[in-house]
Formats: structure tokens, sequence, C-alpha cells
């Protein structure tokens, strides 16, 4: 065994941990705010800053084709700057405390730049340290296959090291990427979009209920890592708000009328996760444009995955994308894979989603259901006194002939029936004391006095009552004209579509007066 050979780290290997890693190249924001995130706290553990004076900064040069990622936390010494920033997965970070801990993510950016620059200075020394990758080079060995290097030989090919004087009150951690490939990195717009779900930031003003949340997480105990972060000198928030839209327009289709908080424990009695999702009046499916739709998954308030990571978990997974939301993983159990994209399998992982899946199969579900009710109810009320009005300037106007008059008739007397049905189910449900709160919310929003419940619904059409037919106003033709008349009114409804019979049954009226 003493002369057993060393095993090889071949350099495919660094493709895969960076090249191959993600699929969405915007990723590297990420990791590079995750890694900033970590330091501002370690700053301020050891009383270098306040919470509040930490700041990440993002620079996306369009037209030059470069990225800078810079934060003002504790920096990186002189004699640690090789070992931690040219070793890989050697992280000195603590496994589910840090955020990032696995020492692969800051190499992210090599698969979408020409070069990748960290400069960093640690508070109290008067140097400046820079480590550059050429990962041009890098590529270029990676798919050169007729050579068979190791991974560490070729790292070492492709860094380069060298320090500087700087200030000694200067403390920064910054990231250069030069010759950026990817166009997506490039578009401001894009990137806002992406940070605003992802990033570990503050709820935005516009955001009404975020005081609700701040409140709830106080009342558990718990803490919402928040972060000053910058794009191009402005300050990102989160992108929920209290509208939402139905269209690219700036009108809102419906709007946010409260939250529903939920929690859960694990066996061992400690927080397994807590979250939040929107209660809107429609309760509908979302559209795209409104890209913070979906439950998404959060550690360390940094999202985990995408918008579709929890889709799996539902019974009806149309209702994912009913609400917009955050769902907390809590517990020390629960830590992101490389990926970042879920959580790795574990026990606890599992007792995590077994909980989560019961509330979105129970509760969610429930939720969903009702409010269709609701809202179906609320329609069916709306459409008989939408009908009752068209009936009464159709009786008005007159009928073309009697089996017209029949056929409104029964269409009132239909959407009465199912009005009086609809009527019911709301009443039973306001005088329901075991619904859900949520439910509640949404039956006091939308069922308004005078206009649902408690509308008188109307008696119409009587049955006594002899229907006027539109020959009658035709008093300059005789009674037998006029139902000769009344006979071509009624092939011409017969045959002609709604809109284009009306318009020649009108045009013929016009040339009889």
């Amino acid at each position: 065994m003493a002369n057993e050979p060393m095993p090889v780290i071949g350099k495919d290997v660094i493709e895969s941990l960076t090249l191959g890693m993600y699929e969405d190249s915007r990723f590297v924001f990420r990791e590079y705010i995750q890694n900033s995130a970590d330091q501002i706290d370690k700053g301020v553990l050891v009383g270098l800053l306040s919470k509040d004076q930490g700041e990440i900064h993002i620079n996306i040069d369009t037209e030059g084709r470069s990225i800078t990622i810079d934060d003002n936390a504790t920096g990186i010494p002189e004699k640690d700057v090789i070992p931690i920033l040219k070793n890989i997965a050697q992280s000195t970070k603590e496994r589910g405390v840090h955020k990032g801990f696995r020492g692969i993510g800051r190499l992210g950016g090599l698969a979408y730049c020409s070069r990748l620059i960290f400069e960093t200075s640690y508070a109290g020394e008067p140097v400046r340290s820079i480590l550059s990758w050429d990962a041009s080079m890098l590529k270029r060995i990676i798919n050169d296959r007729s050579e068979k290097e190791d991974a560490a030989s070729v790292i070492s090919k492709v860094t380069s090291f060298k320090s500087e004087k700087e200030e000694v009150g200067k403390h920064y951690f910054r990231v250069i990427m030069e010759g950026v490939s990817a166009d997506e990195l490039l578009n401001v717009g894009d990137v806002h979009d992406y940070l605003s779900m992802v990033a570990p930031l503050p709820f935005p003003t516009r955001f009404i209920f975020k005081s609700k949340i701040y409140e709830e997480a106080k009342v558990m105990g718990v803490s919402i890592d928040e972060y000053r972060i910058f794009l191009n000198t402005d300050q990102v928030f989160k992108g929920y708000s209290t509208y939402i839209k139905k269209d690219e327009s700036q009108s809102p289709y419906d709007q946010v009328i409260d939250l529903v908080f939920f929690k859960s424990f694990a066996k061992d009695g400690k927080l397994l996760y807590w979250g939040w999702h929107s209660l809107s009046e429609k309760n509908q499916s979302l559209n795209q444009v409104n890209y913070m739709r979906g439950f998404r998954l959060r550690k360390s308030n940094i999202q985990v995955g995408d918008e579709y990571s929890l889709l799996k978990l539902h019974r009806d997974r149309r209702f994912h994308f009913y609400f917009f939301g955050e769902v907390y993983g809590v517990h020390p159990g629960l830590i992101p894979n490389s990926r970042r994209d879920y959580f790795i399998e574990n026990d606890i992982e599992q007792e995590f989603e077994n909980s989560l899946r019961g509330y979105f199969h129970v509760d969610v579900y429930r939720l969903c259901y009702m409010a269709s009710e609701i809202n179906s109810s609320v329609k069916k009320l709306q459409e008989l006194r939408e009908f009752e009005k068209v009936f009464q300037e159709k009786s008005a106007l007159g009928f073309t002939d009697r089996s017209e008059h029949q056929e409104y008739k029964e269409r009132f007397e239909r959407k009465k029936e199912e009005a009086l049905k609809a009527k019911s189910k709301i009443e039973k449900l306001e005088r329901d004391d075991s619904g859900a709160e949520p439910i509640k919310k949404i039956l006091k929003r939308v069922v308004q006095p005078g206009k649902t419940s408690e509308v008188d619904l109307v008696m119409l059409p009587l049955d006594n009552a002899k229907p006027k037919f539109r020959t009658d106003n035709l008093t300059s033709l005789s009674k037998e004209e006029r139902k000769f008349l009344s006979r071509i009114f009624t092939i011409i409804r017969n045959v002609l579509d709604k809109q284009t019979a009306e318009n020649v049954i009108q045009k013929i009226e016009e040339e009889i007066r």
C-alpha cells in the first residue's frame, strides 16, 4: 500500500466544476454575491463594519463586455489569497453556517469570459493581491484531447499572481470578468430581474405587505438576511409588487389583498421551514409577465433553483402559479446541492418534502378550489344581472317572433336558476365558521353587499305578460303585412349569424319607416 501511486485528477474535472456546472449563465452573479455576503457577515462579526454599511456593487459594461463585482467586506489576507483563490473545493467555510462552503462557485465565471481576475485587500494590510485566471487558455487546454494533463498542472499554467501597494485602510474583494462571451450577462434589464428574485435583497417599498413578513419573522425568532446590492449604481430590491398584471401594459389586472403564512417543525423540534404567499382577489394563474410568480425556495434568503423547483410537490401543479411567495428553508440539515438547484438528499430533506407536500395538497389545494367556487358563484350572479338588462332592452325593442321570445325566457330562467344556486353557495360559505381564514378574506373582498349575496334576484320574465314584437313598431303596415314581415325576420334570424341578422333587420325597419 505504501508504494501505491497517488490518484491523478484529470483536467476534465475543471470543466465539470466550471464550464459545465450550470445551465443558466446568470448564476455567476448569485455565486459572487453569496461569497460577498459571507464576508460582510464576517466583517460585521469582527466589528469591521455594521450590517447596513456592507455593500455589494455590480457594474456591467455592455460596450466593453466586462463585469465587475466588488464588496467592502474583510477582503482576504495576502498570505491566504493563493490557498483560497487558486485551490478548488478547499473552502474554509463551515457547512450549514455560511451561504457558500464548497469553494467552487467563484470559478463559475471562467465559462463566460476570456479572463477572470480576483483583486482583494485585507483590512490593515497595505497590499492589493491580484490573482488572474486565463479563461481562454483554460478552454484551449481542456479542448486539446492530445494532452492528458492533471488538473493541478493546468491550474498552474492558467493562473498568475501579483501584489501591489494599497492604502492600509482599504478592505475589499473584487471580481472582474473581461471579454464576457455570454450576451445574457450583459443585459442589464434581464440581470436586474434575475437578481430581484435570486439575491438576498430587501423588499421594495411598493410591496405594502413587507412589514407583515418582517413581523412574522420576528415572532418566530428568525432573521431574513438582506444586503445592499447595487447594479450600475442603482440599488436592487426584490421583485414583488402588490399589483398583478395580465400583459405587458402597466394596468393592474388583479391585486394582492393579504398574505398567508405557514411553517413546519422537524421531528427534532427545530424549525424546518416557514414561508408566505400572496392572496389575491381573483386567485387565478399568474401570466409569465409577472416574473415573481410561483413559490420560491430560499436558503439564507438566496433562491435555491428557480420558480419550478417546488412544482413537483403540488397536488395540482396549476396551483403553483396562482400565487407568488417564498419558502425559507431554516433547518441546518437543509443544505443546497452543488448546483444550488435543490437540497441534498438526507432525512431532513425528506421531512421537508413530506411536510410541504402536505401543505400544498391540503391547504393550498383547498384554497384554490374554494376561491374558484367563490369567483364562479359571483360570476353567475353578475351574469344574471347583465342578462336582465339585455332582456329588458330586448323586451322594449321587441322580439322578432315568438320563438325568440321563448328562447330569451328559457335563457333567463337558466341563468336565474344558476344564480340562485350560486347565492346559496356563497351564503353557506359566509355562515361556515370553520372556514379557513384566507377563504374568509376572499369572501369579504369579492362578495360585496348589494352586488352579490345580498342582491334581490329579479323575477322577470312574467309568463302572463304579452310580449312585444318588432313588427308592432311598424304601424304604417297592415296586420297581414306585419305578420308576413315577421316570417321574413324569422328566416333572416335562422339563416344568418346573430350580428348580421340584426343589421339586416334594422336596415329593413329603417326602409319601411
